[in-house]
Order: C-alpha cells, then structure tokens, then sequence
C-alpha cells in the first residue's frame, strides 16, 4: 500500500453573472431598507433582508475553490465556497480510473466520442499552457482537473500505466 499525500487548493473562475446579481441584489436590499425609512414599513424589512440574504449566497456561489486531496490511491475533491463553507463534492479510486491525461493529449483520442457525465472540478478557463487534466472514471464520467505537479508526479508514481504527463 501506498502512503502518498498530496493536496492542492485552486481557485475556480468566478463568473461575471454571479458578479452583477450579488451587485444588483445588494443595490435592490438598500433600496429596500431606504423605502423602510420613508415609511413602507414591514414589506420594505422584509424585502430588504431577503434580497442582502440573496446577494450574500450569490456572493458565496461566485467564489469556488476545489480542494483535492491524493491520499492511498483515493483522489477526494472539496468544494469550499467563499473560503468558509467546504462540501466534499466527489471522491476516487484510483484503481476504477481509465486513463488521465492533459485535456490537450493525444492519448485521450480514443474517449472522445464517448457518451459520459461531463463533471468540472478545474479553474474553468484555459491557461497558457494548460494545466488541466482530465481522468475516466469507470466508463461513464469525465471529470476535468487541475492538479498540481506534485500531485501528478504522485499519481504517476502509483499508476504508470494510466496516468501521463505528456
């Protein structure tokens, strides 16, 4: 058995729509409290504490980071919204993985035109050079990553066969 540990913490694009919503919502909140003061009363409380409690969940759906954790041949993925709140979103065997490649390899030909379950767990944009890799897992997901080169070399080192850095 294995006793590689690895982690690695990347932050997610955030999108611009969640940008302009939370903005929106905590414009639409003052005004709901500003309407308080010139005397609409509990409907102006009310509606001014909904639309702040909106924007400030918009604002925690904006900021995403993944955190992934390689441990014993397991790949574990968090998701941490706002820097506060984590969920484990996802986790893998090792040994129930197909192939993992850069998203751009050519060794991925072959999964190309396969009917999966697309899952994003990367930084969501294409950096230059891109970073991200993509794994099968047993046939029926893909799932899109953005490891370190720590956590690469470690996969590699446990999986010759199935993992590559070309």
């Amino acid at each position: 058995m294995s006793d590689a540990y690895v982690e690695c913490l990347v932050k997610a694009k955030g999108s611009v729509i969640f940008k302009i919503l939370r903005v929106l919502l905590y414009f639409l909140a003052g005004v709901g409290f500003v309407s308080m003061m010139l005397g609409t009363g509990v409907i102006g409380v009310i509606l001014g504490l909904a639309l702040g409690a909106g924007g400030y969940y918009v604002g925690m759906l904006g900021e995403v980071e993944y955190e992934y954790l390689y441990m014993d041949k397991e790949l574990s993925v968090d998701k941490i919204l706002a820097q506060s709140k984590r969920k484990r979103v996802a986790t893998y065997a090792m040994e129930r993985m197909e192939i993992m490649a850069p998203v751009k390899s050519y060794r991925l030909d072959n999964y190309k035109n396969r009917q999966t379950k697309n899952v994003d767990y990367s930084i969501g944009y294409e950096d230059q050079p891109d970073k991200r890799y993509v794994f099968y897992y047993e046939g029926g997901e893909k799932v899109l990553i953005s490891p370190s080169e720590d956590m690469i070399k470690v996969m590699k080192n446990a999986n010759p066969r199935k993992v590559f850095s070309d």
